[in-house]
Order: structure tokens, then sequence, then C-alpha cells
């Protein structure tokens, strides 16, 4: 089973990575787009997004989707974390899962944009990635997971 970090706890669940060579979504695999897309009805309730996908294909089915993960296939791609903001900025209010391949000190920032769950390739690290999850504990600047930037906030406060 893999391994993630989810409402800051370590865990485990059966969700797998896409398989996109496979016509048929292998049990316990996230569909990938295409996948989801050809599924009859929307009868699937999770999908992973791979880099190039339009994101705005979910915008009729952000109430119905219960996972949407994020690939990072590469250390050097980001677009995951436009995508993840773009998905909070449409409503998505479900469980948004990073994985595949970044680092432990990019939890945080992926946290920012809209993640709220982490599934690295290589979990051997978990730990780590918890730790650097928990690192910051104020922002200066607003973002999806902090609308107010610090300065509205205090100014809040002292009223």
């Amino acid at each position: 089973m893999p391994k993630l970090i989810k409402q800051d706890t370590l865990c485990s669940d059966d969700w797998l990575p896409a398989r996109a060579e496979s016509d048929q979504v292998p049990q316990h695999h996230f569909p990938t787009l295409p996948q989801w897309r050809a599924a009859a009805g929307g009868a699937l309730r999770t999908v992973q997004l791979q880099p190039g996908d339009v994101v705005a294909e979910l915008a009729g089915a952000l109430d119905t989707l219960e996972i949407i993960a994020v690939d990072f296939p590469v250390l050097t791609d980001g677009r995951g974390f436009s995508y993840a903001r773009d998905l909070r900025e449409r409503g998505y209010r479900g469980e948004l899962r990073a994985t595949g391949h970044f680092m432990p000190d990019q939890v945080h920032y992926l946290r920012r944009c809209g993640f709220d769950a982490f599934q690295p390739a290589d979990d051997s690290r978990i730990e780590e990635y918890l730790r650097q999850s928990r690192v910051f504990s104020e922002q200066y600047q607003a973002s999806i997971d902090q609308p107010l930037p610090l300065f509205r906030r205090r100014e809040a406060q002292t009223r």
C-alpha cells in the first residue's frame, strides 16, 4: 500500500498511480483524464491529471469527484502547482493529492496552492516530507490556504 500524508498524518491507502497505456482502469488505480472522460455517466469518482491535461474539462464534475490526483512525473515540472490553484479557485473541495516526484521542501508550497494530500514516488523519506509540511507556522502572503495576507489578519485582530 502506498504511503501518503493526509491531514498532517501519515497513512496509507489503496490508490495507485494511473496507467495511461491501458484502455481499462485497473482496480485501485487512478484513471487518467482520457479514461475518466471515456467512462459512462461520470461513474468514476477519482481522476489523475498529467502535465498537459486541461483542468477546465473537470469543471462540470468538481462536485462529484472525491479525489483528484495531480502527477508530478519529473521534479522539474511545476504545472501541478497551477493545476491545484485552478481547481481550488473553480470551487473543488474534495481531496487534492500531489503524486510523483516532488521534494520534501516543496510540500509546504504545494499546500499553499491547494493540495491537502501528498503521495511522493519515493516514500522512504515520508517522515521528512511530513516534517517539511510543518516548517512554517505563519505566512505573509495570501494564497489558496490563507486568502488574507498577514497584515490584514493582524488588522482584523486589533478591531
